[in-house]
Formats: C-alpha cells, structure tokens, sequence
C-alpha cells in the first residue's frame, strides 16, 4: 500500500542534545579509514583554526538517521521497515561538527514517491547545535521495496 502523501511536509519534533565526544570522533574516523589529523589530536585541529578535534563529514548520519526514527517508527505513515533499503545519503554542512557540540536534529519528510510499486520517501535533518545554529543538514532517502505477491 503506498504511503499517505498528506505526510509530505511533516516536521517531527527536535531529538534531545547529542554530546559529540572525542573518543566517537576517533572511533568513527578509524571506523572508516580516515587519517586526518583534525579527527584524532586536539593540537592539530587547533593547527587548522578549530577549538578542538572535528569530526569527518559523515560522522552525523548516527545521529540524523536515529533521528529519522521518529519518522520511520510513525504508526500513522505506516511504513514497513522489513522492507526498507538505505537509497541515498548527501550532507550540506555550514561548518564542521566538533567534539563538544550538543546536537539536536529535526526531521521532515520532504517526499514520499511511488515507483514500480516501491515507496520512496525523502528525509531531510536538520542539525543545530545548543546555541541554534545551523551545522548540517542531512538528507535521507529510504526505499520500501515492493510486497512480493504471494
């Protein structure tokens, strides 16, 4: 069954603040084999104009995808997550995340598509530090894929 496009536009609330620590930093930089030093020692980001180590581009999709749960787990959308593939991931980023930062991200279903009987459906985050402002935007696009008939 497709889902309901009256969802389109939905903004979810605000998630509670996300403490980026160093150590997740470290990790997630060794987790996908990025060297760089801003990752990983506090003197070389500092070296680089930061106040402290900042983490790789796509270090935010932990949080921003837990935070599309909000939209996924949404009984009323109806959308069958045993079905779910991850279609695309894009970041747009004011500035990088640092260790310190407190996140909050904001989810809103920007589309929902039907194609060849699959839903599509497109979740942009917003992501704010404790201050309110911007520092990424993640956008999602999660594919339901078709029922097979029986």
């Amino acid at each position: 069954m497709a889902l309901d496009q009256s969802f389109v536009g939905r903004t979810y609330p605000p998630t509670d603040p996300y403490e980026v620590g160093r150590e997740k930093i470290r990790e997630f930089a060794e987790a996908i084999g990025d060297p760089n030093p801003a990752y990983t020692d506090a003197e070389a980001a500092k070296a680089l104009g930061y106040s402290d180590v900042i983490a790789p581009p796509t270090f935010v999709f932990a949080i921003t995808f837990k935070a599309a749960g909000q939209v996924i787990e949404d009984p009323q959308l109806g959308l069958d997550y045993s079905r779910v593939v991850h279609g695309d991931q894009k970041f747009a980023s004011t500035r990088p995340v640092r260790s310190g930062d407190r996140l909050s991200v904001t989810s809103t279903i920007e589309a929902i598509k039907t194609m060849a009987g699959n839903d599509i459906i497109d979740i942009r985050g917003e992501v704010h530090d404790e201050a309110g402002e911007h520092v990424v935007t993640a956008f999602t696009k999660l594919v339901a894929r078709a029922a097979k008939e029986a």
